[in-house]
């Protein structure tokens, strides 16, 4: 009868070339990671944006109802999501600063710093439904 071998030797890296890799990987990353973090805090701010919109759409539903807008977030139907502080997703904190018969300005304030530079990114929106960046991170 014929004996197989049953180990083969497959070819691989050793540690050093394993570990070589690794540093050229994180030397990339930190020459690339600068440069993404304008997009990375753009594509964040995508979620304020969405929730006014949604919040727009609720403060008009309302008025339609009550021929004025709302002070109170609560009367609205408007759930904002829950934020990372509160084990959510969510980056901002969503609130409605004025209201009248006529107009009212809601504020969405980010939580989190997203470039690290101490500022947080402020959105606002009004009656008009056009959410304006009042503060830029």
């Amino acid at each position: 009868m014929l004996k197989r071998k049953l180990t083969q030797k497959v070819p691989a890296l050793n540690l050093q070339e394993t570990l070589i890799v690794l540093a050229i990987i994180g030397i990339l990353l930190l020459l690339a990671l600068p440069n993404l973090m304008p997009l990375i805090s753009k594509a964040k701010s995508i979620e304020a944006q969405t929730q006014l919109k949604a919040l727009y759409n609720s403060q008009t539903t309302y008025r339609y109802l009550h021929s004025k807008y709302t002070l109170d977030i609560n009367e609205l139907d408007f759930v904002a999501p829950k934020t990372v502080e509160e084990n959510g997703t969510a980056n901002y904190h969503y609130e409605i600063l004025e209201a009248s018969n006529a107009t009212f300005k809601a504020r969405a304030e980010a939580i989190t710093d997203f470039d690290g530079d101490g500022i947080m990114n402020v959105w606002e929106i009004d009656e008009n439904g056009n959410p304006k960046q009042t503060i830029k991170d």
